[in-house]
């Protein structure tokens, strides 16, 4: 038996103990070992030393997810949490992120904004939504309300206020518009 084997068996028993079994199902877990690595990489930080420990699922000690019960997505999508620098702000509203969609680091998603008359307090929420097989790249940030209709791509560094349903598109910009329809 080899040392990546016996990593292997410890990241499933990991997995059955302290993960939720739903999240550890799907293309990086079955037949791949990539997904088990994900459990072995994110244990000690998320299980012992605390970071990100009310997450049911192996995420990356360098992300934010503000509340997990707000947060939608495919299993087959477990790689956008293994990154870094990602802020998934949804206290007060989901965030859907649809099938095949790629998230890079350093992108925020938020759901509910400061009140600008009393900094105390938040707005209501409202639900941010991916649609399939988008891309949103690295620095990117989207704000409440937003939605992302299929295959969209957010360019680098753009700052989404308004929804682009339509989809097949390039965004970006700040605000984000249409760059190039697809």
């Amino acid at each position: 038996m080899t040392f990546k084997s016996l990593g292997i068996i410890l990241a499933k028993f990991i997995g059955k103990v302290f993960y939720d079994k739903k999240y550890l199902t799907g293309k990086w877990f079955e037949g791949k070992d990539t997904g088990w690595n994900f459990v072995l990489k994110n244990f000690i930080w998320q299980k012992i030393f605390r970071f990100n420990s009310h997450i049911p699922f192996p995420v990356s000690p360098r992300i934010v997810i503000a509340k997990n019960e707000n947060l939608i997505f495919h299993p087959d999508d477990i790689n956008n949490f293994q990154s870094f620098g990602i802020y998934f702000q949804n206290y007060n509203g989901k965030i859907i992120i649809g099938k095949g969609t790629y998230i890079a680091p350093n992108v925020g998603l938020i759901t509910s904004n400061h009140d600008p008359t009393n900094l105390k307090q938040h707005l209501p929420g409202k639900n941010v939504i991916l649609g399939e097989k988008c891309w949103v790249g690295m620095n990117a940030v989207i704000l409440p309300g937003v939605e992302l209709g299929d295959k969209t791509t957010v360019a680098a560094g753009a700052v989404v206020t308004k929804s682009f349903i339509e989809g097949n598109c390039i965004i970006g910009g700040v605000p984000a518009k249409v760059i190039k329809r697809l």
